[in-house]
């Protein structure tokens, strides 16, 4: 096979033959006795710094040795000759303050190499030039101070953008291949294969990348830790077209790690170890002749295509095992696993025998109370141990997201996976890097030198940004979730599951070169038994969709975010558990395998009693009319059970009121409509407003007082965990009753001037397409008699300024879930204050907090600005927004609170010093100072 210049390419002839590599230059180097005067030249004349033992300088002041030993290899049979450029980098070579001479060194040694080679090539025998690229001095995936586990020599991008200088030059200079050798960390071996893709796309060539990594001990681990298979994990994902061993063992003690390599690895293997362990004095005993023989048995054995010599080695090593490969057959290589490979410090193989894989859930600041505090107050040891109890419990994978409002998500992401990388126990695993902000996710991966998960991609940006960031995942060496999202918004049918599954599978599969094995979809587990109808199947679409994908899309894995189910059931952590138990079990067996949950967990499908069974199963496949009533009477009874067990009422004065025989129908008017309310109670509506109209001089403030206490009620129970979701939900729909019944009232007495209490505009902000917490926010508006403008998601500022402007509304609601959607928020702010505008803006959303809202949104806005905890207070926080005299006490409120919390805040900054600080303030105990002479 030739290539277009009639040329033979080292992946032609390296399937007739085993290929030979030369030998070690620094050896070589050593036998012509050079001086320091030898390591300069006219321009290095003036420099006072020692050079000597900087070889890759003698590209530039003695081209002439470096020439001579390249021929000297190609005379002894080598087929392949690396370059002398092992350090020539700016991070190596900036221990000799010749940084800006790096890029030379390289472009001048793959010039050298290249004519030597050029020189002995014939068409029968082709010679070729590897570029060798060593690992620096520095490491990315350990500390350099003992007391700091947090703390890098050196970043990604620092290494990246000096192995990229190196290899463009490389390639500048003509090169055939990339040699990455002497790996012993792996993030560092990333960092220069990304290198590598980065510079040959920019000079629109494809060059074999070559790997050759080195045991740091008989463990068979390098130096940061890895194993010989979490390593193959680590560079799965990219196109390598050789692994192999070299430098630290001599062939007797490298040979188990190459037999290992050579049985697991899918691609060609390379052999290059050092002439045999050092002596005591440095040296290496070997010889050509007691090499060979051990050389031969990689030879005999199939075990390697490519063979050569490290440190001690010498042409003449080399002449031996060139006549040893003559003839003989080279490795066989091994077939691609069609498995998902994934690693931390270890290898896990996702195969159907694993199972399910847990990804512990507990290392989010947005599902984890105690994560996010212990990350705010930079407890990170504490931090730690949740990670270490989530592996201990179980965990296969660890999800981080440090996704919030009011932290550096990037700086606090990049902290923790450095701290947890000197946690052996916890680092063996494989991580999951979980954010909504881009840059989050890509800081992440390059702190990790095992082979992770992104989470996640999607296509609500459209096609193009989907490419581009599964191109990102891809050369920073890692898997995804791709959420089932696309330009229109997330799916919620079965139908749309898999269309966009089909979609990004295709994409991924046919344009971005993904391995089908490293995509894992995540087709949305949404909250039901909500009380909302639209919601009643999202469960058994799923499965179904799970069923499908597993069918039909060949090697991707299937995931979710499982305590999103239950999300209506907050505060009841056995229904919630249950729910999950009996959900995965069928999820499962459909095909789900993986799923970010709790392994802590203790319920089992199996230990369900039967009565409750079905009704889970019930609600789950939306089987049965009256379903979620139903789940909702078995969490009350339960609740109360548990709560009679431990002698403590309910927190809430209503709770006293006794349902049996409606007996609540005996107390005043005033508690029996806020208890009608929040029990979503409508049979008596019509007699109690009747009563309540000869009551109140207004049917309007009917609504502000007591159904409004009860809209209030409503918030603080579902706060406390007291209510779920779908009763809000019922409550309000009994609001609406409400109001409807005093709406001809209300027209009558004009109390309201128009016929609704308001005009509110919704809208998900740009950026963001979650949309279930907005609607359920429009529904409890809706039923309180607001007209409530609903512009959908992702939708840009200019459009809700405009909007709010031509429709004169009164309120705007700005929603978001993702952490990129706070900061669009204060961009929102900001543009109304420009338009003049002061209409009350409520912010609501996952990711969204009163703190927040305090320092980042408030200041730039002149209105009223009111973060709102949960939909049942939407209502009743307009109502007061809304009124003339409430409006100006409450804005006087929000800014004293405001105040009170920015004070606080700045407070709580100062009392935390940095680590350094601290331990200059250490106590001294010793009287340190005493023992100064």
């Amino acid at each position: 096979m030739i290539n277009k210049d009639g040329d033979m390419k080292i992946q032609d002839l390296i399937k007739q033959r085993i290929l030979i590599l030369d030998g070690a230059l620094g050896t070589m180097i050593q036998e012509y006795g050079l001086e320091e005067k030898d390591f300069r030249n006219q321009s290095l004349a003036d420099y006072t710094g020692q050079i000597k033992g900087n070889n890759d300088i003698l590209n530039l002041t003695r081209p002439d040795i470096i020439m001579d030993i390249h021929k000297k290899y190609l005379e002894a049979g080598a087929d392949l000759i690396e370059t002398n450029t092992f350090s020539s980098q700016i991070i190596s070579q900036a221990d000799y303050h010749l940084e800006h001479l790096a890029r030379e060194m390289a472009l001048k040694g793959a010039q050298l190499a290249r004519k030597a080679a050029d020189e002995y090539s014939s068409e029968a025998w082709p010679r070729f030039v590897c570029g060798s690229v060593g690992p620096t001095n520095k490491t990315c995936s350990m500390s350099p101070d003992v007391n700091n586990p947090a703390a890098r020599d050196i970043t990604y991008n620092e290494l990246f953008e000096a192995y990229y200088e190196q290899i463009d030059a490389l390639i500048e200079g003509g090169i055939d291949a990339v040699l990455i050798e002497t790996i012993f960390d792996t993030l560092n071996a990333k960092a220069a294969i990304d290198a590598s893709l980065t510079a040959m796309n920019k000079r629109h060539v494809e060059l074999p990348i070559m790997l050759s990594m080195t045991i740091s001990d008989l463990a068979g681990r390098t130096l940061s830790g890895q194993t010989i298979e979490a390593f193959l994990a680590s560079i799965s994902s990219y196109p390598i077209f050789s692994i192999g061993l070299n430098c630290s063992f001599g062939a007797r003690q490298m040979k188990p790690y190459l037999k290992e390599l050579a049985q697991k690895a899918p691609y060609y293997i390379s052999a290059y170890p050092n002439a045999g362990l050092p002596n005591s004095m440095g040296l290496y005993d070997e010889s050509a002749e007691s090499m060979a023989p051990q050389m031969a048995e990689f030879i005999d054995e199939g075990l390697v295509n490519i063979i050569g010599g490290c440190c001690g080695t010498t042409d003449t090593f080399i002449a031996k095992y060139a006549a040893l490969a003559k003839g003989k057959c080279p490795h066989r290589v091994v077939e691609p696993s069609t498995t998902m490979w994934l690693s931390g410090l270890e290898h896990l193989n996702v195969t159907p025998e694993i199972g399910f894989v847990n990804v512990g859930e507990r290392c989010n600041v947005a599902g984890s109370r105690k994560f996010l505090r212990l990350i705010k107050e930079q407890q990170y040891e504490e931090a730690i141990g949740i990670a270490r109890k989530q592996v201990a419990d179980g965990a296969l994978i660890i999800d981080i997201n440090m996704d919030d409002g009011l932290l550096d998500a990037e700086k606090e992401m990049v902290t923790f996976l450095n701290m947890i990388a000197a946690e052996p126990d916890i680092a063996r695993v494989p991580i999951m890097i979980d954010s909504s902000k881009w840059s989050v996710i890509t800081s992440g991966l390059k702190c990790v030198q095992g082979k992770g998960i992104v989470n996640s991609i999607s296509l609500k940006e459209g096609e193009a940004q989907f490419i581009k960031r599964a191109q990102d995942v891809k050369r920073l060496g890692a898997a995804c979730v791709v959420m089932c999202f696309d330009e229109v918004g997330q799916a919620t049918t079965f139908a749309r599951r898999i269309e966009i599954a089909r979609r990004a599978y295709d994409i991924l599969t046919l344009k971005v070169g993904f391995h089908p094995a490293d995509i894992i979809f995540d087709p949305n587990i949404l909250a039901i038994a909500t009380g909302m109808e639209e919601d009643k199947n999202y469960a058994v679409d799923f499965i179904q969709a799970v069923r499908w994908i597993r069918s039909n899309l060949p090697g991707a894995h299937v995931s979710g975010g499982v305590s999103n189910l239950s999300f209506s059931f907050r505060g009841h952590n056995y229904i919630r558990e249950a729910m999950h138990a009996v959900f995965l079990y069928h999820a499962i067996q459909a095909g789900m395998d993986f799923g970010i949950v709790n392994p802590a967990s203790k319920i089992t499908y199996s230990d369900i009693p039967t009565d409750q069974l079905e009704i889970l199963e019930d609600v789950i496949f939306n089987r049965k009319q009256g379903a979620t009533e139903a789940l909702i009477a078995l969490a009350d009874r339960i609740k109360a059970a548990e709560e009679q067990q431990k002698g403590v009422g309910d927190l809430s004065h209503t709770v006293h009121y006794d349902t049996k025989k409606e007996e609540w129908r005996q107390y005043d008017l005033e508690h029996r409509l806020k208890y009608a309310l929040r029990k979503g109670i409508a049979t008596h509506l019509e007699e109690d407003l009747q009563e309540a109209l000869k009551q109140y001089k207004q049917a309007v403030d009917i609504i502000e007082g007591p159904l409004m206490d009860g809209m209030n009620e409503v918030g603080e129970l579902f706060g406390a965990g007291k209510m779920f979701l779908p009763q809000v939900v019922k409550t309000a729909r009994t609001m609406k009753q409400a109001v409807s019944i005093l709406q001809p009232y209300i027209e009558k007495q004009k109390a309201l001037g128009a016929s609704k209490a308001g005009k509110v505009l919704l809208a998900t902000v740009k950026g963001d397409v979650h949309d279930i917490g907005k609607n359920i926010v429009s529904v409890v508006m809706a039923c309180n008699n607001y007209e409530v403008i609903d512009l959908g998601v992702m939708v840009p500022v200019e459009q809700i300024v405009k909007k709010a402007i031509e429709e004169r509304v009164d309120i705007i609601g700005l929603s978001g879930l993702i952490t990129p959607s706070l900061e669009e928020m204060v961009n929102v702010a900001i543009e109304m204050q420009k338009a003049g505008l002061d209409i009350p803006i409520m912010i609501g959303g996952a990711t969204t907090s009163r703190l927040h809202v305090a320092l980042k949104i408030a200041p730039v806005y002149g209105g009223p600005v009111v973060w709102m905890k949960d939909a049942s207070r939407n209502a009743p926080t307009a109502s007061r927004l809304l009124n003339k005299t409430e409006r100006g006490k409450y804005q006087k409120e929000l800014d004293a609170e405001y105040e009170g919390l920015r004070a606080e805040y700045t407070s709580a900054q100062q009392k935390i010093i940095s680590i350094e600080e601290a331990r200059k303030n250490k106590l001294d105990l010793f009287g340190e100072d005493q023992f100064d002479s």
